[in-house]
């Protein structure tokens, strides 16, 4: 059985942070703010995993409140995720993303990113879609202040 998830994430971006997008740090003078590394597009595709098989989101597996998760690389949690998805019998068959930035470019570490997700959700690089764009200068995020992302993720169920 086949089902969808879709996630959604967004953080500030602040300075004295490091930017940490899809498991690669991006040189900035800026960076994302949060509990963890705040790395939207990790943390959108988490979501989207987790959604799929209605296992509730990130906050509920790994909550901001916790000490546990200060400054955690969120590839570490998107590996807990992917173990949880494997303990459901299930299998994850592919993740299609978008960042919504406009600073900094995005698209040269696409590759990268492709890499680390696939590696984490142990699926090749060649199912993990990354797409990036701009706001067009409309709203918050196109004034630069923060960076969202948006992830589905088809997962396959082992039949009852």
């Amino acid at each position: 059985m086949l089902r969808i998830g879709q996630g959604y994430d967004i953080h500030p971006l602040v300075a004295g942070r490091r930017l940490v997008l899809g498991g690669v740090e991006i040189p900035s003078d800026v960076g994302l703010e949060g509990h963890s590394d705040a790395d939207v597009l990790v943390h959108a595709i988490m979501d989207a995993l987790l959604g799929a098989l209605a296992l509730g989101d990130i906050g509920q597996h790994f909550p901001n409140t916790d000490e546990r998760y200060r400054g955690v690389d969120s590839i570490r949690l998107l590996e807990r995720v992917a173990e949880l998805i494997r303990q459901h019998g299930a299998r994850v068959v592919n993740v299609d993303s978008t960042v919504v930035a406009e600073r900094p470019r995005v698209a040269p570490y696409v590759p990268a990113m492709r890499e680390r997700i696939g590696a984490a959700l142990g699926i090749p690089a060649s199912a993990i879609s990354i797409k990036a764009t701009t706001a067009e200068k409309l709203g918050a995020l196109g004034r630069g202040e923060g960076i969202a992302a948006y992830a589905v993720a088809l997962v396959e169920e082992a039949e009852p």
